[in-house]
């Protein structure tokens, strides 16, 4: 384990400040090379210590931006078109880049990394995924993976384009199945 000092928050981590005890891995990997953390020794201490409130002030001044940002883009909805099969199933799927890049172009510039998805999205409908515009702030993007714009549409009003399709499919079914009951009731004259 190598003891660091945290220079902001981190989820199920600590906060700004905390000296907190990390694999090595997870340090040498994430935390040095963002700069979300410096190495806890003697010297960084000291100078922490000395910087600490000039770090807190323009925490809290990144703070209140983010949340004068998420004030204004709430509800922010974007809408991604994509290749989909008859179920709904996406070929291949939505990431992290392609939704920070909606964002981008609805208006809300953010990097992939501050899109938080837990898994890439496979299937077309609406999906809420957070956002965070700073470590203690993060807003909810609705995204509407759709086939077309109009099916996305549809989506955003909260009909179930599955089921339409589903009934479209039926209504064919039957109208293929009377055609065949005349055309046996034909053939049996």
């Amino acid at each position: 384990m190598i003891e660091l000092i945290l220079m902001q928050r981190v989820d199920k981590l600590g906060q700004m400040g905390e000296v907190v005890k990390v694999r090595p891995g997870y340090a040498r990997n994430f935390l040095l090379p963002s700069g979300k953390a410096i190495r806890a020794t003697k010297a960084n201490l000291e100078r922490f210590e000395a910087q600490r409130a000039q770090l807190e002030a323009q925490n809290l001044k990144r703070r209140e931006e983010a949340e004068r940002v998420a004030e204004r883009v709430a509800g922010l909805s974007v809408v991604i078109i994509r290749q989909a099969g008859e179920s709904g199933a996406l070929y291949g799927s939505v990431s992290t880049r392609d939704i920070a890049e909606a964002c981008t172009a609805a208006g809300l510039t953010v990097a992939r990394d501050q899109v938080l998805l837990g898994q890439p999205i496979k299937a077309v409908g609406l999906v809420t995924v957070q956002v965070a515009l700073h470590p203690e702030v993060s807003i909810p993007v609705v995204v509407n993976v759709a086939r077309s714009p109009e099916e996305a549409e549809k989506q955003a009003r909260g009909e179930r384009v599955e089921a339409e399709a589903e009934a479209e499919a039926a209504s064919l079914e039957a109208e293929l199945a009377a055609e065949l009951a005349a055309g046996q009731a034909e053939a049996a004259r």
